[in-house]
């Protein structure tokens, strides 16, 4: 059964973890909508591209423009069976925006599939639905995820690790694409390969 997902970006998402989902997603044959607050279908955010190249903590570097297909202003919640929120810098601001945390409290309301990776689970906790529950993140979001009240899941395999509690897919960065998008997918109810 298709089903029609909501992707959450804003301006410097992590390249990688919005572009795969974006894709992803239309290949199986999902229905996507890539929603920015403030902006409508047809203009664009710009990503930012994030590498682990030794230092003590990533890199950053300009991507692409990624083309919004819906307008945020105009979406409801109840027409999605998923929401997914992929990291990089957008995370800091979009969780200042009280309609932003309004939407992400439906899809915990509702029971629907949610993933988030990386930085994208600094909107989960600002909409306080991460309170007992397990939650991977970007490491360095640790200590702000557990202040929330939410228990912290450790990466069992590096930065290319999953974790699922309920309805919640969570991963530490975009080296995790496959695992977290992965179990979204199964969340939805999608057949995967067998």
């Amino acid at each position: 059964m298709l089903k029609k997902i909501l992707l959450l970006v804003g301006d410097y998402v992590e390249d990688y973890e919005v572009m795969v989902a974006f894709q992803l997603f239309q290949v199986v044959g999902h229905t996507v909508h890539a929603v920015c607050p403030d902006k409508r279908a047809g203009e664009h955010v710009v990503t930012s591209i994030h590498d682990f190249e030794g230092e003590q903590t990533y890199s950053e570097k300009r991507g692409h423009n990624f083309r919004l297909n819906a307008t945020f202003a105009e979406i409801q919640g109840d027409d999605y069976d998923g929401l997914v929120i992929p990291g990089g810098r957008a995370p800091e601001y979009l969780r200042l925006d009280p309609r932003v945390l309004k939407l992400v409290r439906h899809f915990f309301e509702t029971n629907k599939p949610v993933a988030a990776i990386c930085h994208g689970p600094q909107i989960l906790a600002a909409a306080g639905v991460l309170r007992e529950r397990t939650c991977m993140a970007y490491p360095a979001l640790k200590p702000d995820m557990l202040a929330v009240g939410s228990k912290w899941a450790e990466p069992s395999a590096g930065l290319d690790s999953a974790h699922v509690d309920g309805n919640l897919v969570t991963g530490p960065a975009w080296p995790a694409d496959p695992a977290v998008y992965g179990a979204f997918l199964r969340l939805l109810g999608t057949k995967l390969g067998e």
